[in-house]
């Protein structure tokens, strides 16, 4: 069952793209609207979207520097076993 919800999202991938983009935008939204304020502990608490862009910038943080780590020494040669 699930492999056919995945080869389902597959076949329509540019659809899935725009709905998340849809959705991120919307939360985005939601945050400058309807989240209050007033209770921010520092300034950049007060820039709205900020967590949304926070994350997004962590995020992309982590995936460039596991590639960075990972090719440091964790990859190794698929043949190190023939030397």
């Amino acid at each position: 069952m699930i492999v056919n919800i995945i080869d389902f999202l597959r076949a329509r991938m540019q659809a899935v793209v725009k709905i998340c983009l849809v959705l991120l935008a919307l939360l985005v939204v939601w945050d400058v609207v309807f989240v209050s304020k007033e209770e921010a502990h520092t300034f950049l608490e007060r820039i709205p979207g900020f967590w949304s862009l926070f994350g997004f910038i962590a995020c992309v943080l982590i995936i460039i520097l596991s590639k960075w780590f990972g090719h440091l020494g964790i990859m190794t040669k698929e043949d190190y076993y023939d030397d």
